[in-house]
């Protein structure tokens, strides 16, 4: 079945009574997008100030999501969805407005009840990642144990490996402090958290830091001194891979972006993408 859109034929899917579009894999299905729906933001009443909104919030999804799996710029997506300017616009409002942080931990909350979990977690991992940032201005550094120059993106996941903090800053912050930017964003929001996990490089003083501030006990998992080449170390690749999982979006291949509150955003969005996927397989 087909349906003639803004610029053209839209290739259509009826599927169990819902039109399903046909574009691209990244666009969000019907079972998809009405979970992601009640989260957006409601339209303004037609009689109220201000112009009625006339785009489809699920187009711009879809040419977000689009953006970050395929890694293109702006300018690039594809004329099957709304202007990129208009796209830009609502990334950037929603990022401004905490949209974006909203829709992610309801997300999250929702999946961990699914699975069985309290809403709130009560242990976590934490972990960075190097990566290199473009020729793009704004804050960078070097990172000599790496060998990265450009920026570090430090996260602490549940013991499922959702997202709870995300902190992006110069790579030449080492893991300890960039440990204590994360931390102080759980302060108050997560009140059954207990214990952390972390590797080694995370040993020291910042153990008694950790309990001070929260109240929370850094345990560190060490690798075994007789190891020899990969070793599965316990609850460390719980971690390692929400990092794979986020590779999957090539906008994340590099840290493209000039602000490092955007590159926040850019992960949170990438775990919506991955969550809104996983909460439809489930229903």
């Amino acid at each position: 079945m087909y349906l003639q859109g803004r610029l053209g034929w839209e290739q259509l899917t009826y599927l169990g009574g819902h039109m399903e579009k046909d574009l691209y894999p990244s666009d969000l299905t019907n079972s998809q997008w009405k979970i992601i729906e009640p989260l957006l933001p409601k339209p303004k009443c037609p009689w109220g100030p201000g112009r009625p909104r006339e785009v489809c919030f699920r187009d711009i999804l879809d040419g977000i999501f689009y953006f970050l799996r395929a890694g293109c710029q702006w300018r690039m997506l594809p004329h099957e969805y709304p202007n990129w300017k208009l796209v830009y616009h609502y990334f950037r409002l929603w990022r401004i407005n905490g949209v974006w942080k909203q829709i992610h931990d309801a997300l999250r909350e929702t999946l961990r009840v699914k699975e069985g979990r309290e809403p709130t977690p009560s242990a976590a991992i934490i972990d960075s990642q190097s990566v290199k940032t473009t020729q793009k201005c704004g804050p960078r550094g070097y990172d000599a144990g790496k060998k990265v120059n450009g920026r570090k993106r430090h996260i602490i996941v549940d013991t499922l490996g959702l997202l709870l903090v995300v902190v992006v800053h110069v790579a030449s912050i080492q893991d300890r402090d960039g440990a204590k930017l994360a931390c102080m964003q759980l302060l108050g929001k997560f009140p059954r958290l207990k214990l952390i996990w972390a590797d080694g490089g995370y040993a020291g003083k910042l153990v008694e830091w950790v309990h001070a501030v929260g109240g929370w006990i850094l345990e560190i998992v060490k690798r075994p001194d007789e190891a020899k080449g990969f070793v599965l170390l316990k609850r460390r690749w719980v971690v390692e891979r929400t990092f794979a999982w986020l590779s999957f979006f090539r906008r994340l291949s590099k840290d493209y972006e000039e602000n490092t509150e955007t590159s926040e955003t850019v992960v949170r969005i990438s775990m919506i993408h991955l969550m809104v996927r996983r909460l439809a397989t489930m229903t």
